[in-house]
Formats: structure tokens, C-alpha cells, sequence
């Protein structure tokens, strides 16, 4: 029992990948739980974090710049070849950060302030921006400035903002609770592998039930992964130099797919959502290797640590 137990704590996100994928039809339909699980994650992390130590850096200004551009740039490079392809990759790149990340940032020993900072700056940015863009790629889309911003806003904000606010509060006026939150703080990470569950479970239900796409999702697949690793290793060169390596690759790595399968079905070619639906599996088999390695690593210092120790 115990090895299971274990097997299952180090294996995480795969075995909930898996399993979502297997049991898609019963956990597709709890998709509406997935605002209030993502709300007590963040409410977990945000309470290791205080708003004092959100500061934007050059670092982040940075890498705005390569998400913002690098999607305009990829949308234009691919809207020759493929239309669809081009929407779901500028998608993908433009998608602001998840709100997710900061525990799997804690989780690899990044800085959950550096990722919390990120993550505010990168969803202030696209509310911003999509705004902008749309109406240029989509002229149909029907959307004005202020009404996507607003829309955009009250779909993202509330989950973002609601629980940082709530830890800050319970920091300064009922510490009881904030004490037992910060200690409860790791269990976030095994919410989030309940939440991802749902989210593979949602997304191969869709792709089942459209086998006439499967050309086309085969080519979303394959760029999703492309993407997917540029991104994780554009932003740990880039963090790199910084020495905020772990979390610069979170931070335009890690995406909220949620968002962006919404922002793509609302506003752009539906098709083009099934990508970021990809998305989802690649960030975490890369996430879960990062873990596995990060976990090996740590245990290799342990023994090392204990053999200095006894030397005899």
C-alpha cells in the first residue's frame, strides 16, 4: 500500500492525465467544478505569498515582449499556410499565464512571488491586447475594444484577484486561519491533478466526438508540442539570466488553457480551440519530468548530505 501510495504521489499529473483520458465521459462532466477548485489553489499558494513581494522586473517586461509578438509574428507566419493552425498557435502564445503555476513554480523551488507578479502582468496584458487583435484577424468576431476587455476581465480577474485579496486579508486579520492555510499549502498541487483529471476528460470527449477533424488535430497535436517546448525553453535561457530560471520558464510556459479554448470558441474559428486542448497534455508531461527530475535531485543531495554526515 505503501509503494502505491508513493507511486501516486510522484506520479501525479501523469496518472490524472491518464485517467481523465480513460474515464473522459464521467469526468468531463465536472467541468463546472473547476472554477471553485482553481479558487482554493490559489488561495492555498497566494497564503506563502504577501502583495509586498509582487514587483514587476525587467525580466517580466521581457518576457511580455516575446509573448506579445511572438504571437503576432507566429499568426502571420502560419496564416499563409493554414488559417485555423495560425489562430490556434498566436492563441496559444498570447494565452496568459495559469493560474496553476505558481504551485508547480513552488513546487520546483522557483519564486512563487516572481510567477504571482507574472501571472497578474500577463492577464492585465492579454485583456489588453485580444481587444486589439481580434477584430484585426476576425473582422466578424463583432467585438469592441471595451466590451471584450470588460468581458475578458470579469472572466479572469474574479479567480485571479478574489483569493489574493482573501490570503492578504487573513494574513493581517485572522492569522489562525492564514497559519493553517500556509501549512496546507502543498495540498494545492494534488488539487490540481483532481482539476487536470476534468480538464484531459473534457478535452479528449471533444476530439472524440469530432473524428472528421482528425487531420486537422493530428497538426494541432504536433504544434502544440513544438510550441510547447519553445516556449518552457525560451523562458528558462531568458530567466537564466536573471537568476529567476525556474520561474521565467513557468511563466510562458505554462498557460491557462482554459482561457484560451474559451477566447478561441467565443471569438475565433472553433476549430482553432482543439490546440490548446493538446496544450494541456504536453505543459504537463513537461511539468511531470520537471518534477521527476527535481524529486531524483533532491533525493541524490539527501544521500550525499547523510554520507557526509557518516562518513564511516
Amino acid at each position: 500500500m505503501y509503494k502505491i501510495f508513493t507511486f501516486l504521489k510522484n506520479n501525479a499529473l501523469p496518472v490524472a492525465m491518464l485517467t481523465g483520458g480513460i474515464f473522459h465521459n464521467f469526468f468531463a462532466q465536472f467541468g463546472f467544478l473547476m472554477p471553485y477548485f482553481l479558487f482554493v489553489m490559489l488561495l492555498l499558494s497566494f497564503s506563502r505569498v504577501s502583495m509586498r513581494e509582487l514587483k514587476p522586473t525587467k525580466l517580466h517586461f521581457i518576457l511580455l515582449g516575446i509573448e506579445v509578438l511572438g504571437a503576432l509574428g507566429a499568426y502571420y507566419a502560419l496564416s499563409g499556410y493554414n488559417k485555423i493552425l495560425a489562430e490556434s498557435v498566436m492563441m496559444i502564445i498570447l494565452c496568459p499565464t495559469a493560474t496553476a503555476a505558481v504551485i508547480i513554480t513552488t513546487k520546483l523551488g522557483g519564486s512563487a512571488a516572481s510567477i504571482t507578479t507574472y501571472t497578474l502582468m500577463a492577464n492585465i496584458t492579454v485583456a489588453v491586447v485580444i481587444p486589439i487583435f481580434f477584430p484585426i484577424i476576425e473582422p466578424g468576431a463583432g467585438m469592441t475594444f471595451w466590451d471584450g476587455f470588460f468581458t475578458i476581465s470579469k472572466r479572469v480577474f474574479p479567480l485571479l484577484v478574489c483569493p489574493m485579496i482573501l490570503a492578504e486579508l487573513l494574513r493581517h486579520f485572522w492569522k489562525k486561519a492564514h497559519s493553517f492555510l500556509e501549512k496546507n499549502s502543498a495540498l494545492s498541487f494534488y488539487m490540481w491533478a483532481v482539476t487536470l483529471t476534468t480538464l484531459v476528460g473534457i478535452m479528449v470527449k471533444t476530439v472524440i466526438e469530432t473524428p472528421e477533424n482528425y487531420h486537422i488535430d493530428i497538426l494541432m497535436a504536433v504544434a502544440a508540442m513544438v510550441i510547447c517546448i519553445i516556449l518552457f525553453v525560451s523562458g528558462k535561457k531568458i530567466g537564466s539570466h536573471f537568476n529567476d530560471r525556474i520561474s521565467a520558464g513557468q511563466a510562458i510556459g505554462q498557460k491557462n488553457t482554459t482561457f484560451s479554448i474559451w477566447a478561441a470558441q467565443t471569438y475565433l474559428d472553433p476549430l482553432s480551440s482543439v490546440c490548446s486542448g493538446f496544450y494541456i497534455i504536453w505543459q504537463n508531461l513537461f511539468n511531470s519530468w520537471q518534477l521527476q527530475k527535481k524529486r531524483k535531485m533532491d533525493e541524490a543531495k539527501q544521500k550525499q548530505e547523510a554520507q557526509a554526515a557518516n562518513p564511516s
